[in-house]
């Protein structure tokens, strides 16, 4: 299996940035990966680019962009990541497969550097294992 994946969130600086990064390094060329925010932040979050690099993941020249780029764009997969994306997600009909994600969102920790730094790590770690599940149930 294979196709076209976009991933929304409302900001598109966390959670999904870091799923298109980790959707492209597990599903591999078979699957071309964007996301997109209802209400872009413009920027991709500090944290998410450093706990990814963690992993060996560089998404530091991802974009936050606007779903509205996308919105006349087939795809075989959409994702939304977070309760207010999918409330404001416009329907994309060119979708075979709808599908929501919920994640909390680490831009919203508190504590210490190492608590937040843990949070972000914690999401990651979840998107990780929720993509890893789907691929390998979706593998032809």
């Amino acid at each position: 299996m294979g196709g076209r994946v976009l991933i929304l969130c409302t900001g598109n600086s966390c959670r999904s940035q870091m799923a298109e990064g980790l959707w492209r390094q597990l599903g591999g060329k078979a699957w071309e990966v964007y996301s997109a925010g209802s209400n872009p932040a413009g920027y991709v979050h500090p944290r998410a680019i450093e706990v990814m690099r963690e992993i060996g993941l560089d998404i530091s020249r991802q974009e936050s962009k606007s779903l509205d780029r996308f919105r006349d764009e087939p795809f075989d997969l959409v994702i939304t990541v977070c309760d207010r994306a999918r409330e404001s997600c416009p329907v994309f009909p060119g979708a075979r497969e709808t599908l929501h994600w919920p994640f909390p969102d680490p831009a919203h920790a508190t504590g210490s550097e190492t608590e937040v730094l843990a949070a972000f790590r914690t999401v990651r770690d979840q998107i990780a294992k929720t993509i890893r599940d789907y691929l390998a149930a979706h593998e032809a």
